[in-house]
């Protein structure tokens, strides 16, 4: 087993359509606005971007994005990942009644030195912490898409 691999999976149920959640997420840039843990996104070009992110554990992770799919009509936005995490992340939307359905999925490779080192006995807390940063993801995403001007 690489210890130092990471599989995730999150699903939050939003109460707006597919269309605003997409339009929402589609926009990395403004991921600070309502993800307290996405600290600093810098676009590089059209289809790129730096990531700083940090959750409750004492470190910034920083990371290369590069978008491989957009795809409004599919739901799916994907992206690859280089630096502190080496893997992809993908959102797909799917409705549900009146709201939207999101899945997160994420398959990462640890860089990070520290990480690498305390990849056995920091698992768990490591897992833990990612759990974290999503339900406050999901939290800010909900306020955010009730928030003015927003289409919930």
């Amino acid at each position: 087993m690489d210890w130092c691999l990471y599989r995730f999976r999150s699903l939050w149920a939003l109460p707006a359509p597919p269309a605003a959640v997409y339009d929402v997420l589609q926009r990395a840039e403004d991921y600070p606005r309502w993800w307290p843990q996405v600290r600093e996104v810098i676009r590089i070009d059209d289809a790129s971007g730096t990531i700083r992110i940090r959750s409750m554990l004492p470190y910034d992770l920083a990371f290369t994005a590069r978008e491989v799919r957009n795809d409004p009509a599919a739901g799916i936005l994907e992206i690859e990942m280089t630096g502190d995490l080496d893997g992809w992340a993908r959102w797909t939307l799917t409705a549900d009644g009146t709201g939207t359905r999101a899945r997160y999925d994420q398959e990462v490779v640890v860089s990070k030195p520290l990480m690498r080192r305390l990849a056995v006995p920091g698992r768990p807390v490591f897992r833990a912490n990612h759990a974290l940063m999503m339900r406050a993801g999901r939290r800010g995403l909900l306020a955010y898409l009730a928030g003015p001007g927003q289409a919930v």
